[in-house]
């Protein structure tokens, strides 16, 4: 499967990025790692937080390859799209559509649902995600950075 695929399956949809664009994007990816690990702060934001900064990655990536996903599913597209992007970890991935649907419960159907080992373990791959994605971008859209 390559990205060209999946906007000719109608996932995607072109999108013309910016410097300004990445490097505001990239802003939120240090703002929210940055805000996961305050502390005194539950479980369930810190795991809440730590996504939206492998969301914003993800969508960095994305962008820069040329693409945004389609309205439906936008989630699950930037992050699945780590591996088109910046060849990150396959397993790594499957993990955050697992943690997609824990997120998802926590936010909106019941409180206290993360573990700490959970909230850890997402922001762990948020800093990983971070530096994957900001290396990739150095390299193959040094103009973007």
């Amino acid at each position: 499967m390559t990205l060209v695929n999946w906007y000719k399956a109608g996932f995607l949809k072109p999108h013309t990025t910016s410097a300004e664009e990445i490097a505001n994007l990239l802003a939120i990816v240090d703002r929210d790692i940055e805000e996961c690990q305050r502390p005194g702060m539950g479980n369930d934001w810190r795991f809440n937080i730590a996504y939206n900064a492998i969301l914003q990655a993800a969508t960095a990536a994305l962008r820069a390859s040329g693409y945004e996903p389609e309205r439906q599913r936008k989630h699950y597209y930037a992050i699945q799209s780590l591996e088109l992007t910046v060849g990150f970890d396959p397993e790594k991935i499957r993990l955050l559509a697992v943690f997609q649907k824990k997120r998802h419960q926590a936010e909106y159907d019941q409180a206290g649902t993360i573990s700490d080992g959970e909230a850890k373990e997402i922001m762990a791959i948020a800093m990983q995600v971070s530096e994957r994605v900001r290396g990739w971008l150095k390299t193959e859209h040094p103009e973007l950075m």
